[in-house]
């Protein structure tokens, strides 16, 4: 069995922050087949690239909590991604205040 295979279940990136477990059912060099087991209602297989996958796991357990570890993680950011997001407003105000009060200067001028 190869090493892909003995690591049946990823985690995929869903959005910002956050990852499905996915179990791995097949895969070929370039893409992988399977099932997300946490989804309300398991529909057909799905295939993906394998550069969907985020990192592998043995055992679904090792998956969830691995998931939950990285989303502590992510949290420990969370104050210094809005002090940031709040000096990029700051800095977009005062770069909109200047546009204008340089247009309204030009237009004073002429």
């Amino acid at each position: 069995m190869s090493e892909r295979m003995e690591r049946p279940w990823a985690l995929m990136r869903h959005h910002a922050g956050w990852a499905d477990v996915f179990h791995i059912e097949s895969e070929t060099a370039d893409s992988i087949t399977g099932f997300y087991p946490d989804r309300e209602t398991v529909g057909p297989p799905v295939s993906y690239s394998v550069r969907a996958v985020l990192a592998r796991y043995p055992t679904l357990e090792a998956a969830r909590a691995a998931r939950e570890g990285a989303v502590l993680e992510w949290r420990k950011h969370d104050a210094a991604v809005r002090e940031a997001e709040d000096k990029l407003r700051a800095a977009e105000k005062a770069r909109e205040d200047a546009w204008l009060k340089s247009l309204r200067e030009a237009a004073d001028v002429g």
